[in-house]
């Protein structure tokens, strides 16, 4: 009876033991995992930017007098030569032999300008043949495999450009034509003897076929000559621009692909940069820190159907694309860190083997805020673990969360 109690006893103090050991053993670190996946990696520089139309009309008071109240509204869509609104002219003013000499002046600056808005227009019209007779020699060389692909895309773009100055320079020579009868009836209407001097009104007639943008004068009022009273514009032509860091607008050049994100319809639109002013300015951020920025000009180049909805002045996120790489190793951002105790541009992973974690230098190529590109120091398919917590090391034991 004794030999057996000792034996019990000792089993007892034996199972004790264990359930200490137990208790107080290590416990593996709940870590969550990753897997390292060859994907295509992006990188670029994000900032918001404005939408803007391409060409903005100002309409404003030839003369001083009137204004009477207009009945368009903003977004109402207006053909070249529609009436717009009516001036009632103050005669007293008007009659003085300076205000005459001032009319006569803007109608002879008017006249003046028409020959060169026709000039531009021939330009432009030879620029355009030029460009047609480039882009089929172009695609003829191509065919026969002279030339690249991109050389081929060149004479398409330069095509294009060629077709959008030839319409602006159109555009230009009816403003032209526009503001020399604005100016002669102006002139006419109140030039003693006239017979248009009892004219009770003037009427000012839009210069192309646009929207509204605004009505700066909805109200009857008393205006001075030059007053701004419309705004027109095509918003179907829009722009976007971008007030990036300087030090960013050194990586940039024309061409480059833009995302225009966050703009309040579906979907992503795309476009690229067609512009990066020369001149930065001052601006003071939220933290009260000077920046020096840059306007970059952006040209969109997904199809109207994509935008509808996008006006002038509307807030946008765009994302210029810097980098892009396929197949390019894709770890999470996360699980990428400063190599301890070694000089700064070195980095490592936890790499999870055997159910440890293994502190492992990794050669990291570029990264941006979800994912790191790893050249070298890890292969396709390693487990890493993301958001190392503070007390992991080398070699420790670890279990998935």
């Amino acid at each position: 009876m004794q030999t057996k109690t000792k034996w019990m006893l000792a089993g007892t103090a034996a199972v004790l033991v264990a359930l200490l050991g137990w208790a107080f053993a290590p416990r593996p670190t709940l870590v969550e995992l990753a897997e390292a996946k060859p994907g295509l990696f992006e990188a670029g520089i994000e900032e918001d930017g404005k939408t803007r139309v391409l060409d903005r009309y100002q309409v404003s008071a030839p003369l001083a007098g009137r204004w009477l109240r207009p009945t368009l509204k903003e977004g109402d869509t207006v053909q070249a030569g529609a009436l717009l609104g009516q001036l009632q002219p103050s005669m007293a003013p008007l009659l003085d032999a300076r205000s005459l000499a001032e009319l006569s002046a803007r109608a002879d600056g008017a006249a003046a300008a028409q020959p060169r808005a026709a000039a531009r227009l021939g330009a432009a019209q030879v620029a355009l043949a030029q460009a047609e007779h480039g882009l089929r020699r172009a695609e003829s060389l191509a065919a026969q495999g002279f030339i690249s692909k991109a050389n081929l895309d060149d004479a398409q773009l330069a095509l294009q450009a060629a077709q959008q100055e030839r319409a602006s320079a159109q555009a230009e020579a009816q403003i032209t034509r526009y503001e020399l009868a604005q100016a002669r009836a102006a002139l006419g209407a109140h030039k003693p003897g006239s017979s248009q001097g009892s004219a009770r009104s003037f009427e000012l007639r839009a210069p192309v076929g646009a929207q509204v943008l605004r009505v700066q004068q909805p109200s009857e009022a008393m205006v001075a000559m030059g007053t701004p009273l419309i705004e027109l514009g095509d918003t179907a032509r829009l722009e976007v621009v971008a007030e990036l860091l300087s030090s960013d607008a050194l990586q940039l050049k024309a061409g480059q692909p833009v995302r225009i994100e966050r703009w309040g319809g579906p979907g992503t639109l795309a476009g690229q940069v067609s512009r990066v002013e020369p001149g930065a300015f001052t601006k003071v951020s939220a933290l009260g820190v000077e920046e020096q920025r840059v306007k970059v000009q952006i040209a969109l180049s997904s199809p109207l159907a994509q935008r509808q909805g996008l006006g002038d002045g509307y807030r946008v996120a765009v994302k210029v694309m810097t980098r892009s790489q396929d197949g390019a190793l894709l770890v999470p951002v996360s699980a990428v860190f400063p190599m301890p105790g070694a000089e700064p541009g070195r980095h490592a992973v936890f790499k999870v083997e055997g159910g440890r974690a293994h502190l492992s230098e990794v050669q990291l190529e570029a990264r941006n805020k979800q994912v790191a590109w790893v050249s070298k120091g890890l292969s396709a398919g390693a487990s890493v673990v993301v958001y190392p917590p503070q007390g992991l090391l080398d070699g420790s034991r670890i279990k998935a969360r």
